[in-house]
C-alpha cells in the first residue's frame, strides 16, 4: 500500500491496486485471475518485500504487463475465449497490443482521443478521424444491458492502414460531443455489431465486484 492514483477513488490516495481478469459470456461473468500491482518503491526495496511476504524474485511490472501475464496463463490453461477487451490504460500500451496481434488474439481496446492511428495518408488522431465522418457513417446500436437498461449509442468504424486494424467510435445520443474510442484487431472479419458487443463487455470486470 502507498499513496498512488486509483480510478476507483478518482484521486491519489493510500491504496492497493490490483489488475483483474474477468471471463464474460452470455450466461454470466466471473473473475478468473488477479495480480497485485507493486510500485517501484516496493520492488526496489527487498527488505520491505520480504517483510510483507512478497515471493522472492518478484520484480516491477506495469499494469499492462500484469494483464499480459494473465492472458498468457489463460491461454496456456486452455480457457476458450474469442476476444480481449480493456480500458485506455491497456489500449494505449503498444507492447500489449503487439503481443495480442502476434498471438492473433482479437481485441477491442479503449484508447484515448489523441491516440494516433496509422492511415494510408499518414498518422491521424482518433478524434480527428471522428470529426471527418459523414452522417451516414453512424449506426445506432446497443452494446448490451446496463443498470438503466439497454446501452444505446451511435457507432462508426474506420479502417486503418493495416489489415485487421480499425477504429471503433462511440457517440452519445443525447450528447453527441461525448465520444469514446476503441482500437480493434480482427484476425478474421467481424461485423460492426460484434465489435460493439465486445466493447460493451469491457464493463464485465467492474460488474464482477
Amino acid at each position: 500500500m502507498q499513496r498512488q492514483y486509483t480510478g476507483t477513488a478518482g484521486k491519489i490516495t493510500n491504496c492497493q491496486i490490483g489488475v483483474f481478469l474477468a471471463y464474460a459470456t452470455g450466461q454470466g461473468r466471473a473473475l478468473v485471475d488477479r495480480e497485485l500491482y507493486l510500485p517501484r518503491s516496493w520492488t526496489g526495496d527487498p527488505l520491505r518485500l520480504a517483510a510483507a511476504g512478497v515471493p522472492a524474485g518478484t520484480g516491477f511490472a506495469t499494469k499492462p504487463e500484469l494483464l499480459q501475464q494473465m492472458i498468457k496463463r489463460a491461454a496456456a490453461a486452455g480457457m476458450p475465449f474469442g476476444w480481449v477487451a480493456a480500458d485506455e490504460a491497456y489500449g494505449d500500451n503498444g507492447p500489449m497490443r503487439d503481443y495480442l496481434e502476434e498471438e492473433e488474439i482479437a481485441y477491442v481496446l479503449a484508447v484515448s482521443r489523441d491516440h494516433l492511428l496509422a492511415m494510408p495518408v499518414g498518422r491521424r488522431r482518433a478524434d480527428e478521424l471522428a470529426a471527418r465522418l459523414p452522417r451516414r457513417a453512424w449506426q445506432r446500436l446497443s452494446c448490451g444491458y446496463g443498470a438503466k437498461g439497454e446501452r444505446r449509442y451511435d457507432w462508426a468504424l474506420v479502417a486503418a492502414g493495416r489489415p485487421g486494424i480499425s477504429l471503433l467510435i462511440r457517440r452519445s445520443i443525447s450528447r453527441p460531443s461525448q465520444l469514446a474510442f476503441y482500437l480493434c484487431h480482427t484476425p478474421r472479419p467481424a461485423p460492426l455489431s460484434r465489435l460493439v458487443k465486445v466493447a460493451g463487455a469491457r464493463w464485465a470486470v467492474e460488474e464482477c465486484f
